[in-house]
């Protein structure tokens, strides 16, 4: 699959295949095509030459409203404008829209999972608390029970620890690594080009650099110093910890001679 913009080819040959309950990471420097790839899984954008199929339906022979349904999206720079509570926010997911429609209201079954979402993802107190006031840790989880609330097959997360500090951050990569239990069979695609940011639940990676893919697949395959260094073309050193969390250093340039 090529993706070209502008006459600029800006991804060559991507090729992966996510399966149900994976938890798939895009990594690289900026620039590589980590956002273009993402725009594809969401069924925001189509590529230039090749296929892409999300949940199972080929974009271009697909109604894209219906399958959209079935992606919930996790974006921290989300544009909304009014002081809307938290509970309001997360039953936007259910319309798919920023603001909640005027003449709209939710049924008393809609009501009790966005109840039960926000208490899950660590907002229980906060349902009625508005946005303006939210910490940018309790913006990402209250986006991510948005974007479950509709029960969504796939989940993309693009850069969720944006602006997070160290302790919101921490508690984002907790809340995300909960999925796997309570939405065991809902697949995710999460953006970062931090290794600190992976959820120790990331069962799968690609590795992305000028638009094309130095590797994919089990993340240990994946993220190694060698595929790492050669993405970023820098001399990385990766770690990962016994609770599957991810370090990154300078690593010492190979001596020529």
């Amino acid at each position: 699959m090529t993706y070209r913009r502008e006459r600029k080819e800006i991804l060559h040959g991507v090729s992966f295949r996510v399966q149900e309950g994976e938890h798939w990471a895009l990594l690289g420097p900026n620039g590589a095509g980590k956002s273009t790839v993402l725009g594809f899984c969401g069924a925001v954008t189509h590529p230039t030459s090749g296929t892409v199929s999300v949940l199972g339906e080929q974009l271009g022979r697909v109604e894209l409203a219906r399958l959209r349904r079935m992606i919930g999206h996790v974006n921290p720079r989300h544009p909304l404008r009014s002081p809307l509570a938290v509970r309001q926010v997360v039953l936007s997911g259910i319309t798919g829209t920023i603001e909640l429609p005027p003449r709209w209201s939710p049924g008393e079954q809609e009501l009790d999972r966005a109840e039960a979402l926000i208490k899950a993802l660590g907002l229980a107190g906060k349902a009625d608390e508005r946005w303006p006031t939210l910490s940018q840790g309790e913006r990402g989880r209250a986006l991510i029970a948005r974007a479950l609330i509709s029960g969504p097959r796939l989940l993309l997360l693009d850069e969720p620890a944006t602006g997070l500090d160290l302790a919101a951050r921490e508690q984002l990569l907790e809340t995300i690594d909960l999925l796997g239990q309570t939405h065991p069979g809902t697949a995710s695609v999460l953006v970062t080009h931090h290794l600190e940011e992976l959820p120790a639940t990331t069962t799968h990676a690609v590795l992305l650099a000028a638009g094309r893919v130095v590797a994919a697949g089990p993340i240990g395959d994946v993220i190694t110093t060698g595929h790492v260094s050669a993405a970023f073309d820098y001399p990385i050193e990766v770690r990962r910890d016994a609770e599957g969390r991810w370090t990154a250093r300078a690593g010492v340039p190979a001596r020529v001679g």
